[in-house]
């Protein structure tokens, strides 16, 4: 009976790549090659497809292609710090019809499997080094790439629309990594270099958390590169100079970034650096219990901050990392895979899980990236499992059907919003969040009455903002109630006046046939911004229902003196018949 164990070798790591030259040159049908690739093409498409069509939900709605009628240049689209980005999601606005999210998740589902290709050479490559043979290294890292595929704890980065910053940006990275990773030589050529760096800048200009690439390259070098341990990096000095160079220009970038966001960086006063790093110290654990125990998933986790040494949460998960990773590197000789592994997760991770404060400390697309370390480790102890490799084949094979029907049934609730959000809700009932958005999924649905009682949990979980107020507002009208929208209107007006507030009070009032009131509140409107064009529009309503239909005119045609494309205006003076 065949074993799984590998042979044992004297030169297994650090002699690797010398060592596998010959197992890498030779030729295998490609049948089987094509054949898996689509298995694993219809896999991914079954196990997503339910969310093909679901919701734009959280920064969808904020961004460009989520804005209903929002149209502009492809340079106005790429003005901002992640412009491969937003170029990605302008492709699509050019074929997508107003809210129509089935080519944005197409895409991010395309985009996954060709991480998912990425992955299976990375795996290859690195179980050659680490003394695996072929065709048994070609298996292991089939079920690499499987796993990375077809794992739950994905679904997050691949049917959350904005999550294509993870996707796109791990292509280009990945992608980076196998160039790297199949020079013929230990040493990087020109070409190759330049090509590495053209990848490094896309990943970058996609996601900043990429800039760790020059980091993963060195660390790989000093890893496995046979020789003295900073051979590698002399012998790559035409990669590194560049690429350092390139880093430090976008660690500058990150840096002022960081400084003026307002959801992360070091100004963000919620959390201090020295906080978020020890609530990290207890996120990283999740994130590999996660890995290995994808249940419980929340697309909103309610992850409290650690503020000091005296939380034990914080001791123990701070003892944790030192002692696996002193552990891996005194294994690093006996396991190399699972050495390098774990290093390569807490790099990949660091820009989420460090020093510098984001607004939710935990969210489950950022395992997404790192999550290549993490099947590194699991593929050092399965190819040494003793088991024949018939068994061992068929308990991977169930560990990737178990694998799937998770995510196919993750992907259900992500379908409808109103279903996820309930899921979210429950899971995570002190946080106001999701008790908002659970409230504006039913209102969107059309049912209103259940808007109005989630909307008002939202508030008995913390003093509502005023955007809270308004869209409660429009849940309560929706649902037949003018007095409670028109007592939330005039909440959210004292919290927050703004021309906004001010034009939805006159609407309601013009509803009631408060038309006086109406048209006062619509006067404070325009006063704080007389380019807000809904403010006209409402108020040529409310003269055209008390029969004013020459005052009425004149509003309409204000908004298209504002708006020339406004249909809705053009529309209301074709029924007057100006």
């Amino acid at each position: 009976m065949k074993s799984a164990r590998p042979a044992k070798t004297k030169q297994r790591s650090r002699n690797a790549v010398e060592h596998t030259r010959s197992a890498d040159s030779s030729s295998p049908p490609v049948w089987p090659y094509a054949a898996a690739l689509l298995v694993a093409l219809f896999a991914v498409l079954e196990v997503y497809w339910p969310a093909v069509n679901g919701p734009f939900v959280l920064d969808d709605t904020y961004l460009p292609y989520g804005l209903r009628g929002y149209a502009d240049t492809l340079s106005s689209w790429m003005s901002g710090m992640r412009p491969v980005l937003m170029m990605s999601f302008w492709l699509n606005y050019q074929h997508a019809a107003t809210q129509d999210t089935f080519p944005y998740h197409l895409t991010n589902f395309v985009l996954h499997f060709f991480d998912g290709i990425l992955i299976f050479f990375a795996a290859r490559k690195l179980l050659a080094w680490g003394g695996e043979a072929r065709p048994w290294a070609d298996v292991l890292a089939g079920f690499a790439a499987g796993l990375f595929l077809l794992h739950p704890v994905q679904t997050e980065a691949v049917s959350y629309v904005a999550s294509r910053s993870e996707t796109l940006s791990v292509f280009f990275l990945l992608a980076a990594f196998v160039i790297f990773l199949y020079r013929p030589r230990e040493g990087v050529g020109v070409g190759r270099a330049a090509a590495i760096l053209a990848l490094f800048g896309l990943a970058v200009m996609t996601k900043e958390h990429t800039a760790v690439l020059p980091a993963l390259l060195l660390l790989t070098d000093l890893f496995w590169s046979s020789g003295p341990s900073l051979a590698g990096v002399r012998r790559n000095w035409k990669l590194y100079v560049p690429i350092t160079l390139g880093g430090v220009l976008g660690l500058a970038f990150v840096w002022r970034t960081l400084h003026t966001a307002n959801s992360a960086g070091f100004q963000f006063g919620a959390v201090s650096p020295t906080q978020y790093f020890f609530t990290e110290c207890r996120a990283i654990w999740n994130y590999v219990l996660l890995f290995f125990l994808p249940v419980g998933q929340n697309l909103d986790v309610d992850f409290g901050v650690s503020r000091g040494l005296g939380d034990p949460r914080v001791i123990a998960g701070l003892a944790g990392l030192i002692g696996t990773t002193a552990a891996a590197w005194i294994g690093r000789k006996r396991f190399p895979l699972a050495s390098y592994g774990w290093l390569v997760f807490l790099l990949l991770i660091a820009p989420t899980s460090s020093f510098v404060p984001i607004q939710d400390p935990f969210a489950e697309r950022r395992l997404y990236l790192p999550f290549i370390g993490l099947l590194l480790v699991v593929l050092e102890f399965v190819r040494r499992w003793n088991v024949s490799r018939g068994v061992l084949m068929a308990i991977l094979g169930v560990v990737l059907v178990a694998e799937a029907t998770a995510t196919y049934q993750r992907n259900q609730l992500w379908a409808n919003a109103v279903a996820l959000w309930q899921d979210t809700a429950a899971k995570s009932p002190r946080k106001v969040r999701p008790s908002f958005q659970l409230a504006f999924a039913y209102y969107l649905a059309g049912e209103c009455p259940d808007a109005v009682a989630a909307f008002d949990k939202a508030a008995r979980i913390e003093p509502p903002k005023a955007d809270l107020l308004i869209d409660w507002a429009l849940a309560s009208d929706c649902a037949g109630n003018s007095q409670a929208a028109l007592e939330e209107l005039h909440r959210a007006a004292a919290l927050e006046p703004s021309a906004h507030v001010y034009q939805l009070i006159g609407n309601e009032y013009g509803k009631t046939g408060r038309y006086p009131d109406a048209l006062d509140a619509i006067d404070k409107s325009i006063k704080l911004d007389p380019n807000f064009w809904m403010s006209y529009y409402t108020r040529g309503n409310v003269y055209l229902v008390q029969g004013d239909k020459t005052h009425a005119a004149d509003e309409f045609r204000h908004v298209l003196a504002i708006d020339p494309n406004n249909e809705q205006a053009r529309e209301a003076l074709a029924k007057i018949g100006s």
